[in-house]
């Protein structure tokens, strides 16, 4: 099983974060604004969606979620997170399971793969 906190936030590095109505309104509710100023600095419309998750800068892998600490590599808005961060993966994790055995591969408990194709 995997364990998100030995992992450097792959998920949060997701090109595409999709926002539900709701996912709007608990970040509105979670930092005490409206719903319209929510949506205006939290989500931008991207791939035919029409509430995804704003980015920001990441060493690591390029662009990650607005709200994920690059330096603690952590969520910052746990109990705020959205549906889609709720429920992922859902059963194994694709990105654990690839960190563990590179992990593994290369001796190196701390190693970090920040590049692959996409």
């Amino acid at each position: 099983m995997y364990n998100c906190a030995k992992c450097p936030g792959y998920c949060c590095s997701y090109e595409l974060i999709p926002l539900t109505k709701r996912d709007v309104e608990r970040l509105a509710a979670h930092f005490g604004i409206g719903f319209r100023q929510a949506r205006k600095k939290f989500t931008v419309a991207r791939d035919g969606e029409t509430y995804a998750m704003r980015r920001k800068q990441d060493e690591i892998f390029g662009m990650v979620c607005r709200f994920f600490d690059t330096e603690k590599r952590r969520c910052t808005i746990y109990a705020a997170r959205p549906s889609t961060c709720r429920t992922y993966p859902g059963g194994r994790c694709g990105y654990y399971d690839f960190l563990c055995s590179e992990r593994n591969r290369q001796d190196d408990p701390e190693f970090v793969a920040t590049t692959w194709s996409r």
